[in-house]
């Protein structure tokens, strides 16, 4: 019989359990979130109901589509926005999304702290550091870094949680996670969003406290031609 996505899912955390142990980490201290971006909610119940609820999206628009009614009828599901965020998107990822891990320039920043005021809502937020300095890649500079996540807190007025990235492809990931966590703990940010279903074992080691994980659970994705 083939493995379900509620396999994949069992393995998975059984794969981060492993990895906080050899790392000397306590076990739960990394959460795992779902990314379940190109699939539909027929796909993503059976994780629901193995008890996952922590889901990662890449775009607005896809979201709104079919998470409202899955977070209605599972008032516990936290959705977190992993994707980049436009500013006119701003409304209504706020409106949605529990948390955002791409905040990653200061007119995004002022639109989800002006959002966030007028819908009485208070979303967890990463700042995206392009740790390979990728021009194609979004995400803050490494050296603009510190500044940046200054401006947001004094200027912006966020509380910011952590911070997030996504390495270069065709380069070892683990400098990049070291430098994410080093631009962390400079800041006192005790968050790192960083690992995904190729590296997260890599990422546990060097600190991620939320990796995202989607083809390993759900498998492989169709794209749009």
């Amino acid at each position: 019989m083939a493995e379900t996505a509620a396999d994949h899912l069992a393995t998975i955390r059984d794969r981060i359990a492993a990895a906080e142990d050899e790392s000397g980490r306590a076990k739960g201290k990394v959460t795992l979130i779902a990314v379940s971006k190109t699939f539909d909610a027929p796909d993503i119940q059976p994780v629901i109901d193995a008890g996952q609820r922590i889901f990662g999206e890449n775009r607005v628009q896809e979201a709104q589509g079919k998470w409202p009614a899955m977070k209605e009828a599972h008032p516990d599901i936290e959705l977190h926005l992993i994707g980049p965020l436009q500013s006119n998107k701003a409304r209504d990822a706020v409106a949605l999304f529990d948390a955002i891990h791409t905040i990653d320039r200061d007119k995004i920043a002022r639109a989800v702290k002006a959002e966030m005021e007028a819908q009485g809502r208070d979303l967890k937020l990463f700042v995206q550091i392009n740790t390979g300095d990728e021009p194609q890649k979004a995400g803050v500079s490494p050296d603009e870094a510190d500044a940046f996540i200054r401006r947001c807190r004094e200027e912006v007025g966020l509380t910011i949680t952590g911070l997030m990235c996504i390495p270069p492809v065709e380069e070892t990931p683990a400098p990049h996670f070291a430098l994410l966590a080093k631009i962390a703990e400079r800041n006192g940010l005790a968050c790192l969003s960083m690992g995904m279903s190729g590296d997260f074992e890599t990422a546990i080691a060097h600190g991620a406290t939320h990796v995202r994980v989607g083809s390993a659970i759900f498998g492989s994705r169709s794209y749009p031609a």
